[in-house]
C-alpha cells in the first residue's frame, strides 16, 4: 500500500507571532505522488500517525489531499497542512486569488501555513499577499522556501513581517549550518527537503552514514532523520511504500552522540546535490518549469 512522505520533527512551534502549531509527527506530499494514489498515500500516514501534510500549488494534489482530510475523519484542528504558492501565481492580487483557489481545494477554510514555493518573479508582492490573507485569519502563519538568508532578511526588513519558516534543501553533504544559524538569529526557523539527496551522490550508501546507524541499530536514513531532527530542523522526507513510512516514523526512540553528531558535521561539501539558487542557469530552469506547469492543474 502506498504511503505518503513524510515530515518529522519533535520541534512543535514555530517562531513568530502567530505562535502557529507546525507539527508534532509530520507527512507530506510531494509532486512525485500522482493525484490517483494522493489520497490513499495521506489516509495510509494518518493511520501510522503522521499529522502534517505538506503540498503545494505546483505538486497539482491539493485537491486530493483535501479529499483525504475530509474522508480521515480527523478533527481539522488536529491537521496541520502546508501549501505553497508556485511561482507563475506571484503578483499583486493574483497570489491571493491563488491562495483562495488552494483554500477551496483543500476544502478548509484556513491553512496553517502557506509558503512562497521559490525565490524568483515578484515575491514582493506575493509576499504582501500572504501577508493580507493572514490578517484575514485565512492563514495561519507564512513563510518562503528556498530563500537564501539574505532574500529572507530583506523581505523582513522591507514588508515589517518575517517569514516564520525557510524550508531548504538539507542533507549531510550540504547541511546548511551557517544559514540555519543566519535564519534563527532573525527568527526564521529552518525546514529541510531532501534529506536523503534523492539518492544522488551516494548519501544513503556513505560508510560514515552506515557505521553510525548501524551502532544504533538503524538504517541511515533514519540516522539521518535523526540527526536534522537534533538540530531542530523540520525534516521533508519521501516514500511510496508502507515500510519506509513506519521506519521514518521510528525516529524518536533513538538519540545520535555529539560523536555522531561531529562525524557528520564532517561529510559536509557546502555545496547542493541539486542546483545553485544563485546561477542565472537555476532562472532558466525555472521558466521551463513554469511553461512546462502550465495547463497541468
Amino acid at each position: 500500500m502506498p504511503c505518503a512522505d513524510c515530515h518529522l520533527s519533535d520541534v512543535k512551534y514555530l517562531a513568530g507571532d502567530t505562535a502557529a502549531r507546525y507539527f508534532d509527527y509530520t507527512s507530506g506530499i510531494l509532486f512525485v505522488i500522482p493525484k490517483t494514489e494522493t489520497k490513499e498515500c495521506v489516509l495510509t500516514a494518518f493511520e501510522t500517525g503522521f499529522r502534517h501534510i505538506d503540498t503545494a500549488q505546483s505538486y497539482f494534489n491539493e485537491a486530493e489531499v483535501g479529499e483525504a482530510i475530509a474522508a480521515s475523519g480527523l478533527d481539522r484542528r488536529d491537521v496541520f497542512v502546508t501549501t505553497k504558492v508556485w511561482i507563475d501565481n506571484y503578483g499583486a492580487g493574483r497570489t491571493r486569488d491563488s491562495v483562495l483557489r488552494s483554500l477551496d481545494r483543500l476544502r478548509s477554510d484556513y491553512i496553517d501555513l502557506v509558503l512562497l514555493h521559490q525565490p524568483f518573479n515578484d515575491y514582493y508582492a506575493a509576499w504582501r499577499d500572504l501577508i493580507a490573507l493572514q490578517q484575514e485569519g485565512r492563514i495561519r502563519a507564512i513563510g518562503v522556501s528556498n530563500f537564501s538568508t539574505g532574500r529572507a532578511a530583506d523581505l523582513a526588513a522591507f514588508t515589517g513581517v518575517t517569514p516564520a519558516l525557510n524550508q531548504i534543501e538539507a542533507n549531510p553533504l550540504h547541511q546548511r549550518a551557517d544559514e540555519q544559524k543566519a535564519l534563527a538569529a532573525r527568527g526564521i526557523r529552518t525546514g529541510a527537503w531532501a534529506p536523503f539527496g534523492e539518492g544522488k551522490s551516494g548519501i544513503l550508501d556513505n560508510p560514515e552514514l552506515a557505521r553510525i546507524a548501524a551502532e544504533h541499530g538503524r538504517t541511515v536514513a533514519q540516522a539521518i532523520l535523526r540527526w536534522l531532527v537534533q538540530r531542530g530542523i523540520a525534516v521533508l522526507t519521501k516514500s511510496t511504500h508502507a515500510n519506509r513510512i513506519r521506519e521514518n516514523f521510528g525516529i524518536f526512540d533513538f538519540t545520535l552522540t555529539d560523536d555522531d553528531m561531529t562525524a557528520i558535521a564532517r561529510l559536509d561539501s557546502g555545496s547542493s546535490v541539486f542546483f545553485d539558487y544563485d546561477a542565472p542557469e537555476t532562472v532558466d530552469l525555472f521558466m521551463r518549469l513554469v511553461d512546462e506547469r502550465k495547463g497541468l492543474a
